[in-house]
């Protein structure tokens, strides 16, 4: 068994980040299902919101980020975040990050727009920021000593002092099973603290922007462990997802609405000034419904986002990654419109933490995507979700260190003795698209009653076969990643169907208004 201060699960900006603010002090192993670089953070192409320009001020990012959040975001977690915008972007910059300058004063970072900011305020390195940022950062992860990283190895479940260690009293993580995916065994890594920085749970759906690792993997071991959870039903989905048969969970950023970019019918027409004042600028909630809404009015595949009368040279200098990636698939975006859908993107629901990343377990912190903070509330508003995982690593790294050193009891080897390896892998590849499927026919963009009492049904029977197949055959990588998504699928069902309103993310035909009172929906285990 090896033994760490903490264990961090997750590689993404929140993994990352707190490995290295913790490294100095104590021991860390991070954990992460494929490569270091292979999570979401690596993914996110928009930037970091952060109060920088002299125009700008930290009570107008707070306020735009209470408009988008639909009154459920929680102002102190708010304002936590928002006030320590500036010192987590000088943080970055010290690490190495290469920031866009600005093209007038090469000492000052380049600020862009997005949908729902009153200022420019998005700091970015071009339209690839997420992965500039964990590039710099995995050099220093890497090398440093106090780090030890374990690529190909998924968390299987939390070890608790209840469940694992016979005691009673007030439960507490002391480390997690872990399995080595290459070597395909099953180890126990003991920690005074464990981290959940896993991200989201895009692949819970059939069209997302995330990355195959996306599977829920932090909310559900969290929930097994005893930590509530809130607001899963507040999926937000991306308006602007590529559109092509060969593109695989490819997003075209928010920034080209940001700069200036239209969205239209197959005709040419533009449609989002019908649905809302702001128009392309919307907040991604509004823009997304607008476009499944024509989609299924007309019939239509996809709509259109047209960027080409701003001209080439500005087109290739502010999306070098979109236009090569468009290029790719035969689309010159300098002179032709994008072809777009909506696509799951963001999970602003999850393990309920306070700001310093404590989880309802002592021992256990929730960090990221995976995390409920209160700071997006019914919606997430755009590139607040990089800055929530440095603000949160950094107050959580605090608070570890400043927890008194205890010794770590010795904790039961995983037992595999009454399990055979699985006869029929079939079953999990087909439950894996009955699931996605259902919920993105079922529990998309638009609810009703009807579509989430289908979708619960369903998942229930999924849910009775994946767990006979778990208590019958040894664990693998996919096994682990469909029984977390089946619970984290029934998380969020349960949390749309308790929620007798349309707020933010959740819009259900059965109940479009508002109630009076804004109300966290909250799970307990």
């Amino acid at each position: 068994m090896s033994h760490y201060d903490v264990l961090i699960l997750g590689s993404g900006l929140a993994g990352m980040s707190a490995a290295l603010h913790l490294a100095d002090h104590c021991k860390v192993a991070l954990v992460t299902k494929h490569e270091l670089l292979d999570g979401a953070s690596s993914w996110a192409q928009g930037g970091i919101a952060a109060v920088l320009d002299g125009s700008d001020s930290v009570e107008d990012h707070i306020r735009d980020t209470l408009v988008a959040g639909a009154g459920l975001c929680a102002p102190d977690a708010v304002r936590f975040v928002v006030e320590r915008g500036r010192r987590s972007v000088e943080w970055l910059v010290a690490q190495g990050v290469p920031f866009t300058r600005d093209d007038g004063n090469q000492d000052e970072l380049h600020l862009t727009r997005e949908g729902g900011h009153s200022h420019r305020r998005i700091v970015h390195a071009a339209d690839a920021t997420g992965s500039a940022v964990q590039k710099t950062l995995v050099q220093s992860v890497k090398t440093h000593p106090n780090i030890e990283v374990l690529e190909w190895h998924i968390g299987v479940d939390l070890i608790t002092s209840r469940k694992h260690l016979g005691e009673t009293g007030e439960p507490r993580v002391w480390g997690a099973y872990v399995l080595d995916i290459k070597g395909a065994r099953v180890k126990a890594l003991a920690a005074r603290h464990t981290v959940l920085a896993t991200g989201g749970a895009g692949k819970v759906y059939l069209y997302t922007t995330n990355p195959d690792t996306a599977t829920g993997d932090g909310v559900a071991i969290g929930w097994r462990a005893g930590a509530p959870v809130s607001n899963m039903e507040f999926i937000q989905f991306h308006p602007t997802c590529l559109f092509h048969p060969h593109a695989k969970s490819f997003l075209i950023s928010e920034a080209v609405r940001g700069e200036g970019g239209l969205l239209r019918l197959p005709d040419g027409e533009r449609f989002m000034p019908w649905h809302d004042e702001r128009a392309e600028l919307a907040p991604r909630d509004i823009v997304a419904r607008a476009i499944d809404f024509e989609i299924k009015k007309r019939g239509i595949d996809c709509v259109y986002l047209d960027i080409t009368h701003k001209g080439a040279d500005f087109i290739k200098a502010h999306f070098p990654t979109i236009y090569a990636r468009c290029l790719e698939f035969g689309i010159d975006m300098t002179t032709q419109p994008i072809p777009v859908v909506p696509a799951a993107h963001y999970t602003c629901g999850g393990v309920v933490t306070d700001l310093r990343g404590r989880a309802g377990v002592r021992g256990l912190y929730a960090l990221g995507e995976v995390a409920s903070t209160g700071l997006h509330g019914a919606n997430r508003l755009a590139s607040n979700s990089l800055l929530e995982c440095l603000v949160f690593s950094e107050s959580a790294a605090r608070d570890i260190l400043a927890q008194p050193v205890s010794g770590v009891p010795a904790l039961p080897e995983w037992d595999e003795s009454r399990v055979t390896d699985a006869d029929e892998e079939v079953v999990i590849s087909h439950n894996w698209d009955e699931l996605r499927r259902t919920m993105w026919n079922y529990v998309g963009i638009v609810r009703t009653t009807k579509r989430l009492e289908r979708a619960r049904h369903r998942i229930q029977l999924l849910q009775d076969e994946i767990h006979e197949f778990y208590a019958s055959f040894r664990v693998s990588n996919d096994l682990i990643e469909l029984r977390n998504l089946v619970l984290t699928a029934e998380l969020i069902v349960r949390s749309a169907l308790a929620r007798k309103e349309s707020r933010g993310l959740h819009y259900s035909l059965d109940y479009p208004d508002l109630l009076p009172e804004a109300r966290d929906t909250v799970l307990v285990p």
